[in-house]
């Protein structure tokens, strides 16, 4: 199947509608019927004003990238992606199309 990987790029401690901006994206993606998303913590980045972010022993950082992920058909990138327009939250993202399928012809 055809489709895209559909990324967003959030501050680990970034706040939308009261929850952290990534587990509000992934709980708007379960109710907007996406079937399935991940969110990734890194261990170090940098972002458009060149800060880098690391994590220290004796700090919380919580300003670390966190990413968080899609695989959907294309259409539902473009409907998820308007939606979020709507929702006031100004997000970094990257589309990038790729070929899913499950092994063996099964499905999850």
């Amino acid at each position: 199947m055809n489709g895209c990987f559909l990324k967003f790029y959030v501050a680990e401690n970034r706040r939308h509608h009261h929850l952290l901006a990534y587990e509000w994206l992934l709980e708007e993606a379960k109710a907007f019927g996406l079937h399935g998303g991940s969110a990734f913590r890194a261990l170090a980045g940098f972002g458009r004003h060149g800060r880098l972010h690391e994590e220290h022993f004796f700090e919380l950082a919580g300003d670390l990238p966190v990413e968080v992920g899609f695989v959907v058909a294309r259409e539902e990138a473009d409907r998820f992606l308007a939606h979020i327009a709507t929702q006031g939250l100004n997000l970094f993202y990257l589309r990038v199309p790729v070929d899913f399928d499950f092994t063996n012809g099964g499905t999850a």
